[in-house]
């Protein structure tokens, strides 16, 4: 039977396919013509125990930002069987989402999450506990994470992605990478504006701060167990590993359209000048600081025990990171480690301090000698 349709309504026709058409030609569009995105988004990406719970502060406490504080945790402990390795492109996928404010992502990893509570150390976001996530502080205020955890706990898990849309920059730190090359899809990706930065820290002071803190769950992901027990040294010596070669992958072998968007900080330059770094890390990612946020920087990295319960904001810091001087702080191990312990991780993470600048204690006398810096300007080894 024969259809016929006026010129009315073929036009119609001829419109709605015209608009399929220009639909599936916008997907198809190559990625650079992909509309530039709104927010900034910034990695902070270092590995344990090496100062980067301190370097996210320096940003979640800016009101520009939302950040968050290892939501790669969540990928290890629910898939503990897996290689670092294998855990890359999971782990990747997960940022991805949460840089897009997609946090329906951690579902797979959270078992029903309903409340705020439930995301790994939420209360170091001082988003999450102003609004539009709790209205318990104003957005501009310093949090610590005392009075965050105690007021803002019970906010719904979905506040979470409504709150980091409206923010300009979204900052992630993660410890748990283990090559640069699994980063390219990100730092490629038309949707995100991701930068890079890299903290690294002297081996030596990564290991004497293990020896203070359990980290057991996460080192058997790495592996080297002995007997059931990971090896300290051993995962030392693959964290260390990892550390050097993504940095050699990013100075030499980053594809020209991605360079710039990379920057090395070591803890120990971070620690004698943090107000510089600050300004260098915003004028990296673009965002602003202030006289109130400089003022709390300063105030976190000098102050005594006797004063400390009136500093604000110092619950928010890890103690085990800023201590009493935070320039003081990064020699600890000077003192505490053995000339034994220092030569053995001087021997398995010797690459590691020599593209970073670290120089070796030769002996016992120059380990404990604080007025012979062993930590050495950048560009020489």
């Amino acid at each position: 039977m024969l259809i016929r349709i006026n010129t009315t309504q073929f036009l119609i026709v001829l419109a709605l396919l015209l608009l399929l058409l220009f639909s599936s030609w916008r997907r198809l569009k190559p990625q650079e013509e992909v509309s530039a995105p709104t927010q900034t988004h910034v990695l902070i990406l270092s590995s344990w125990r090496s100062g980067s719970t301190f370097a996210g502060q320096l940003f979640s406490q800016n009101p520009s930002v939302f950040y968050m504080m290892e939501p790669a945790k969540h990928v290890w402990h629910r898939l503990p069987w897996g290689s670092p390795e294998l855990l890359q492109g999971p782990l990747r996928d997960l940022l991805r989402s949460v840089f897009l404010c997609d946090m329906g992502a951690l579902l797979a990893y959270i078992e029903e999450p309903s409340m705020v509570y439930q995301l790994f150390m939420w209360p170091m976001s001082r988003a999450l506990c102003s609004p539009p996530a709790c209205e318990a502080f104003r957005r501009s205020d310093i949090i610590g994470v005392k009075e965050c955890e105690s007021r803002c706990g019970q906010t719904p898990f979905e506040k979470i992605s409504e709150a980091c849309a409206t923010y300009s920059h979204v900052v992630v730190k993660a410890v748990r990478f283990f090559q640069m090359e699994a980063l390219y899809p990100l730092l490629t990706d038309p949707s995100l504006h991701l930068r890079v930065i890299h903290l690294v820290r002297d081996p030596r002071a990564v290991y004497a701060s293990r020896q203070a803190v359990s980290l057991h769950p996460d080192d058997l992901v790495i592996g080297n167990a002995v007997n059931g027990t990971p090896s300290t040294l051993g995962v030392m010596h693959r964290v260390c590993r990892a550390q050097a070669e993504m940095y050699l992958t990013a100075l030499h072998h980053m594809p020209p359209a991605l360079r710039g968007r990379y920057l090395l900080t070591r803890y120990e330059d971070l620690v004698r000048d943090p107000l510089e770094h600050l300004a260098k890390w915003y004028q990296f990612t673009g965002l602003t600081s202030s006289h109130r946020l400089e003022s709390w920087v300063y105030n976190i990295t000098h102050w005594s025990t006797a004063d400390s319960d009136q500093k604000p904001g110092i619950s928010s810091v890890d103690p085990l990171e800023i201590q009493k001087n935070a320039k003081v702080a990064s020699q600890a191990w000077r003192k505490h480690l053995s000339f034994q312990e220092v030569q053995d991780v001087q021997s398995i993470c010797k690459e590691a301090m020599e593209v970073f600048g670290y120089k070796p204690a030769a002996s016992e006398e120059e380990q404990r000698d604080l007025t012979k810096d062993l930590v050495l300007p950048r560009g020489k080894n």
